[in-house]
């Protein structure tokens, strides 16, 4: 059977690389008993895999059930599942067959499987090793030889995580995966489900079929329809059955739409793990306050440093601020910023007179540094000052200042900074 038949047989709309790839797997693998696992958004149409798996099998004239897992009640679904004895709990009149008892030789199809509580999936996880169950309220084994097909919306590694899904049972479901993309993913698929949707209300409500203009056609293509076929098709019926008007362009169709994305947009939510779960807008806003925090420190420093001869960045203060800034440099190699800041941090002797060759006698430089004193100039005059305290020797003066060699080079040239 080709796959134009079975898309056919199955009622399938689509001709998405990623669908036909969906399919192939199905095929291939209905013949064999391998449990499988079929993922995709709520609304993509992970019912039809099952149904296509059964049918092209051995199994296909015995029975199919499907199980909707998050429709029964927990205290319930060992009941559904597997079936119970009389008397095993209140309101248990009479025994009662499960599931698997009545699907022995045919296919049970379980949606929602993550929905299943731990306790069942114990249950379930036997079933799938060994083929056998106990009812609720019995000790007798008994034997089922059912094929399992599961879907699930939901990223069960991350429940696994949680605590909310058993990592052995996903593994035995999981043997052969099949993913239904999302029909943001099917672009090219959309107006033919459209057209699809369209022409069965037509027919259904006896009414002429409702036509989209070329934007119209663009608007709901390029719309990302989180509620995928399912979504598609209500508004496709909305549109068919109130329109008068049955050419449908881009400002009646925007009325059917829910506001774009609104959903999508970035937001600032708390998150336990930390900046590796921050999305773009806290990360930048992160940056700008980091940023501006530093300015301000450097502001600080310098000002300080002008006044007092080196004597705060001497300073545990100072030390603390100076190895904030440069925390992040990429010019600084990795075992520099340590030697440096230990550097910072030591007490040293106070011979700023002896270096800078002043006279004892003369009177401190009291002069005030406005807040809006030029950085380029004040790290123009740093790095002279501190050329001249080692006589022109690189290495010691970037040391001073805290910087790498190759940043003071780059410096030097840059301020045309001549030789001293």
């Amino acid at each position: 059977m080709t796959v134009d038949q079975i898309k056919q047989r199955f009622g399938i709309i689509g001709n998405s690389p990623v669908l036909l790839r969906a399919i192939d797997i199905a095929v291939q693998v209905a013949p064999t008993d391998l449990s499988v696992l079929v993922g995709g958004e709520s609304g993509v149409g992970k019912e039809n895999m099952p149904q296509i798996i059964h049918q092209l099998s051995a199994r296909k004239h015995n029975k199919y059930i499907a199980v909707n897992c998050g429709a029964i009640p927990e205290g319930t679904i060992d009941s559904e599942l597997f079936g119970h004895e009389k008397g095993s709990f209140t309101g248990a009149n009479e025994a009662r067959k499960g599931y698997f008892e009545v699907a022995d030789g045919g296919t049970i199809f379980l949606d929602e499987v993550a929905e299943l509580p731990l306790q069942t999936q114990v249950r379930l996880l036997r079933v799938l090793e060994t083929g056998e169950f106990l009812k609720v309220g019995s000790s007798k084994t008994q034997k089922t030889n059912v094929r399992i097909v599961a879907a699930t919306n939901v990223n069960i590694p991350e429940a696994i995580k949680n605590n909310k899904f058993r990592e052995d049972l996903y593994y035995r479901l999981n043997t052969v995966p099949i993913l239904i993309p999302p029909l943001r993913e099917r672009k090219e698929d959309i107006y033919l489900l459209f057209r699809k949707f369209a022409s069965d209300f037509a027919a259904k409500y006896r009414m002429p079929v409702v036509q989209l203009t070329d934007r119209a056609r663009i608007l709901l293509e390029n719309f990302r329809w989180p509620g995928n076929i399912r979504q598609l098709k209500n508004v496709t019926e909305q549109i068919s059955v109130i329109e008068k008007k049955k050419e449908i362009d881009e400002s009646i169709l925007k009325n059917y739409l829910p506001t774009i994305d609104n959903h999508h947009l970035p937001a600032i939510y708390k998150s336990d793990e930390g900046e590796a779960g921050m999305n773009e807008r806290e990360i930048l806003y992160k940056v700008l306050f980091d940023l501006k925090r530093d300015v301000t420190d450097l502001k600080t420093l310098v000002f300080k440093a002008l006044n007092s001869d080196n004597g705060f960045v001497n300073s545990k203060e100072g030390a603390q601020i100076i190895q904030r800034l440069y925390d992040d440099e990429h010019d600084v190699e990795k075992n520099e910023l340590p030697v440096r800041i230990q550097q910072y941090s030591q007490p040293i002797e106070n011979n700023s007179a002896a270096n800078y060759e002043e006279d004892e006698t003369e009177e401190p430089n009291h002069e005030i540094v406005e807040d809006t004193l030029s950085i380029a100039d004040t790290e123009k005059e740093l790095i002279k000052r501190a050329l001249k305290k080692y006589d022109g020797k690189r290495k010691n003066a970037s040391k001073e200042l805290g910087i790498s060699e190759r940043t003071l080079y780059r410096k030097i040239k840059e301020y045309n900074i001549a030789d001293l």
